[in-house]
């Protein structure tokens, strides 16, 4: 029997709500179009619930909240839920007032806790080290550009945390110097970037991380007022670092109010060792779930692409393995003028930097089995499967090199203790699939091209008519997929044709899809790529621990031996292909380098 009542406010005390949080509940009441059907659940020894001009279930036992759709119902009960109905009709046992989810939101102002959930789950993003280079030119400019295109919470705040005496508005001159709308979009610019600004904050933390993450929460809970809300934690500090700010934010600027995740910059320790010490640190703190190890370059949309190609083209499913496959080539070459300062760099240079995390992470993509499901932990469960099957790599099948910033040319006596800028390997995938096929590795800076791209080159046809008769090179008859970063995004089949004309001339072609001119679209940074992703709980494209670990360990013979001073770094000239000596691997494994 259904109430002529109506509802006027709604309260929920969440400490004793016993088959959900009331975040949850309201959540899902939201979802609901159809009526909503609450009933009274009277005390042990009371029929009817207690009313004086309102009706008060304030004495009630409790309420069920009852809501259909779908054919399928759901009910929460609540020990101490507060509820005060407009009408003159009392609520006797078994009884229900039907209401919809509008009025209900409509008139919730506030669990008992005093948490304000009149609005959606608000966020609060904190950049630790809001001063440094890369918040300047690439974290704070992703969050602009995910709030101009519509991609941040409408309830959000952002807080800058450094060691540098500056005000509210000393930060935001700085950002807002970096700050560029999008080409396609370029309506309001000005007031978006105005609006956004206004939304940052400062606090110079001091020396101890510990007394400035306690500043930190005082003032994240001074914005966020008593509202739900999540937090999301950079961290852009020095490795040295990272293990303190991190014990720092778990102790004393975590909320309470929604979830928290932290964001950790690469390189994710220098060996197994220091990696293995960091997780542990980490996890001592902070749950696997809340960790989102970012590398930039993962967040590429040819990386994102591995799996749509893979998983979603019937063309290509069965011809991925060793039947089909003669060697897999992946590239990372920035040019002169491109390359990182070495000088940021660790004892392993370029090995922790791009081979660790992004080198490896692509091939786990590339050679994975197809995974359950596309959730986060479906993928990584297959990547992590990939990564231990990966020997070692010895030290015989690795070149490493440091290109030669002297300008007169002269050869550095200490180079083989200089972090690498160039590293490129042969490496094997102990599996069913993968037996026998070499992975080969080209990362290096300072080199005559500026590339990244994947090279899957398929084995000859077998009895090649053609090839016998047109006296032809090899390479002719050589089917090849291409997956180009950069220079220009772009998607190459390398195919072999018949030239028009008379005669039987074959020539090898390339079907090309060029990203910019089949898409007319701006493609976002891999930081605002990834940021949103972090955001959305996507952690697909972010290394969990034992994927940390088991690269590295597929690194550890030739990091040892470099720490015994035992591999020779090579030199090589600022803009050449690098080390002479890379050839001879390629060579060594059979393999032809196809990079052009």
């Amino acid at each position: 029997m259904a109430a002529a009542l109506s509802l006027s406010s709604f309260t929920v005390s969440p400490e004793r709500s016993i088959n959900a949080s009331p975040s949850f509940l309201f959540r899902n009441i939201a979802a609901y179009a159809a009526p909503i059907r609450i009933f009274p659940v009277t005390a042990k020894y009371a029929s009817i619930c207690s009313y004086s001009g309102n009706i008060s279930l304030n004495n009630c036992y409790g309420m069920k909240v009852w809501m259909f759709g779908n054919g399928n119902f759901q009910w929460y009960q609540g020990r101490v839920w507060a509820m005060s109905l407009s009408g003159t009709t009392p609520l006797h046992d078994g009884e229900h007032v039907a209401v919809s989810s509008a009025a209900i939101l409509s008139n919730v102002s506030s669990l008992t806790d005093g948490t304000q959930i009149g609005r959606s789950p608000a966020i609060s993003i904190a950049v630790i080290g809001a001063t440094g280079e890369l918040a300047r030119r690439k974290i704070f400019p992703a969050l602009f550009a995910l709030y101009y295109s519509g991609q941040l919470p409408e309830n959000f705040a952002i807080f800058g945390y450094s060691r540098k005496e500056l005000t509210d508005e000393d930060l935001r001159a700085i950002i807002a110097t970096t700050l560029t709308c999008r080409i396609d979009e370029q309506q309001n610019c000005e007031d978006k970037m105005e609006a956004f600004l206004k939304r940052i904050h400062y606090l110079n933390g001091g020396f101890n991380n510990r007394e400035g993450m306690l500043k930190l929460h005082v003032l994240m809970e001074h914005v966020e007022g008593k509202f739900e809300t999540n937090r999301i934690f950079y961290l852009s500090v020095p490795q040295e670092a990272l293990s303190d700010v991190a014990l720092s934010i778990a102790e004393h600027a975590q909320t309470e109010k929604g979830w928290n995740r932290i964001i950790i910059e690469k390189p994710f320790g220098c060996n197994s060792l220091s990696s293995h010490r960091l997780t542990s640190s980490l996890l001592s703190n902070f749950e696997e779930k809340q960790l989102y190890r970012i590398d930039h370059l993962l967040g590429r949309n040819t990386i994102e692409n591995l799996t749509v190609l893979r998983f979603s083209n019937l063309v290509f499913m069965p011809l991925w393995n060793r039947n089909y496959i003669q060697s897999v080539q992946v590239i990372f070459s920035e040019e002169v003028g491109m390359q990182t300062p070495t000088g940021h760099l660790d004892a392993s240079g370029i090995i922790g930097d791009v081979v660790h995390s992004h080198i490896l992470q692509t091939i786990a993509l590339l050679a994975m089995e197809p995974p359950v499901t596309l959730d986060g932990e479906d993928v990584r469960n297959e990547k992590v499967k990939v990564l231990r099957s990966i020997r070692k790599i010895e030290p015989s099948d690795v070149i490493l090199g440091r290109y030669d910033a002297n300008p007169k040319g002269q050869v550095d006596g200490n180079l083989s203790n200089l972090a690498p800028t160039y590293f490129s390997a042969a490496l094997y995938i102990d599996n069913a699939r993968w037996d026998g096929v070499p992975f080969l590795i080209k990362a290096g800076r300072g080199l005559d091209k500026n590339r990244v791209e994947i090279r899957i080159q398929f084995r000859h046809v077998a009895g090649n008519l053609y090839h016998k008769d047109n006296l032809r090179s090899v390479e002719l008859a050589t089917n090849e997929l291409i997956l180009r970063d950069v220079p220009e995004e772009s998607i190459l089949v390398r195919i072999n044709n018949k030239v028009p004309g008379l005669g039987m001339q074959l020539d090898a072609s390339e079907l090309n899809l060029l990203y910019k001119d089949r898409y007319d679209i701006e493609v976002p940074d891999s930081y605002e790529q990834l940021l949103h992703d972090v955001i959305d709980g996507d952690n697909h494209l972010f290394m969990r621990s034992d994927e940390v670990a088991a690269a590295w360990n597929i690194l550890s013979t030739v990091l040892n031996e470099m720490g015994n001073s035992n591999v020779v770094v090579e030199q090589y000239k600022l803009g050449s292909k690098g080390p002479d000596g890379a050839a001879d691997i390629w060579a060594k494994h059979g393999v032809q380098w196809l990079d052009e």
